[in-house]
C-alpha cells in the first residue's frame, strides 16, 4: 500500500450527488453519460448540472432506476474526455459480493453536494 499525506488527501473535494438523468453512451457496452446535481447554480440562478461518465452499464442493465439515487463523487479532477464525452468527476463505489459495484450513500437526508469531510 503506498501512503498518501493527509495534506494530499484534504486536496480531493468529495461530495454527495442525485443521479438526475441517465443514459448510455452509443457503441459501448460499459459506460453511462449521467447528470448529477451537486446543488450547483449558473448565472441565471437556474440548477447546474454536472456530466460524469461511469464504467457501470454492464452491472446496472436498468440503468433508469438509478434515477435519483445519491452517490459519492470525487469532484475536482482534472476534466478527461471518454469516447468523446467529457467527464467532470469520478464515482466512488466498492466491489459488492457478487463483484458488482456497490454505491457508497449517506447513512441519513443531505442536500446534493454535501461535503464529505
Amino acid at each position: 500500500m503506498e501512503y498518501v499525506s493527509f495534506e494530499e488527501f484534504k486536496k480531493m473535494d468529495i461530495r454527495v450527488g442525485k443521479i438526475m438523468e441517465i443514459e448510455p453512451i452509443p457503441e459501448t457496452d460499459k459506460l453511462l453519460r449521467c447528470q448529477i446535481d451537486f446543488g450547483e447554480v449558473n448565472e441565471s440562478g437556474e440548477k447546474k448540472l454536472r456530466q460524469i461518465i461511469s464504467g457501470i452499464r454492464e452491472s446496472y442493465p436498468e440503468y433508469e432506476k438509478l434515477i435519483g439515487k445519491f452517490a459519492l463523487y470525487i469532484v475536482n479532477l482534472e476534466p478527461r474526455t471518454i469516447k468523446g464525452f467529457e467527464s467532470n468527476g469520478m464515482l466512488m463505489a466498492v466491489d459488492g459480493l457478487d463483484g458488482k459495484p456497490v454505491f457508497l450513500i449517506p447513512d441519513g437526508e443531505v442536500n446534493p453536494g454535501a461535503r464529505i469531510h
